[in-house]
């Protein structure tokens, strides 16, 4: 797996300005998945001047051919676990924004709803509340252009040996050198220093963190956790600086098992 190959896959893309890019691969139903994406936005908010960054979905359901044939005939009351994977691709049709809209509201939906986001009628409801058109995601759903979107993420997935997820793959300017490849989930300074590492400098700029309220109008939903590692506060003193807030009345706490939501009131 080297560079060179990937450029030439990737729709003949534009080089990247930045020196670095980054290849996220994830699957919407997996956990592991939505716990690095606090990763990646303390990853964004620090180091984000040095890297573009690309989520590929690898799904291992990609049976396309019996997706098609059942999508076309009645989506009502279809329900299928790589629809979830096929709406992104869809929502994505509308503009990088829309797409992330949806993707946020799609795990606001898994995680506090506890609903089936493999069912097509619910996928139309977080294309709603996502502000989307309603008729164009509809179209999109069943159009050619979303199933070779997702066939064009399958592909990569499968020339770049991606088995596990989530993954990250590092390239840097240099399209003869190889990628890095980082299987699985770990802490934030793992993936810190290979991207250290690759730009080979001795010390990263590290840029300041938003604002609370410029953070919560970028990311709508996050944990306290989460807050706690971009801030690098402990979690107590994010829970007090969160609790101001909800007496203000600007955000809701949303209390599941394993961790505390906090969302836009």
């Amino acid at each position: 797996m080297n560079n060179l190959d990937l450029v030439q896959e990737m729709d003949h893309q534009a080089k990247p300005l930045k020196p670095m890019e980054l290849y996220v691969f994830f699957d919407p139903l997996n956990p592991e998945c939505w716990e690095l994406q606090g990763i990646i936005r303390k990853l964004q908010i620090e180091y984000g001047h040095y890297f573009s960054m690309r989520f590929v979905l690898s799904t291992k359901l990609f049976t396309l051919n019996k997706i098609s044939k059942t999508v076309n005939v009645d989506t009502t009351n279809l329900s299928h676990p790589v629809l979830a994977s096929v709406a992104v691709k869809a929502a994505e049709l509308q503009g990088k924004r829309a797409g992330n809209r949806f993707l946020h509201k799609l795990q606001e939906y898994l995680l506090l709803q506890t609903k089936d986001v493999s069912s097509y009628a619910i996928l139309l409801e977080i294309a709603e509340e996502s502000e989307l058109d309603q008729e164009e995601f509809k179209r999109d759903f069943h159009s050619v252009h979303t199933a070779k979107a997702f066939q064009c993420d399958m592909h990569i997935t499968r020339e770049m040996e991606i088995d596990e997820v989530p993954s990250i793959v590092f390239f840097n300017e240099c399209i003869e050198d190889e990628g890095v490849k980082v299987s699985g989930l770990y802490s934030y300074e793992v993936y810190q220093t290979i991207l250290q590492e690759m730009l080979g400098q001795e010390r990263l700029n590290r840029q300041s963190p938003p604002s609370l309220e410029e953070l919560f109008s970028k990311y709508s939903t996050l944990a306290t956790r989460e807050i706690a590692s971009i801030y690098n506060i402990s979690e107590q003193t994010a829970e007090r600086e969160l609790k101001k807030q909800l007496l203000q009345q600007k955000l809701e706490r949303i209390n599941l098992p394993d961790q505390t939501l906090w969302t836009l009131k």
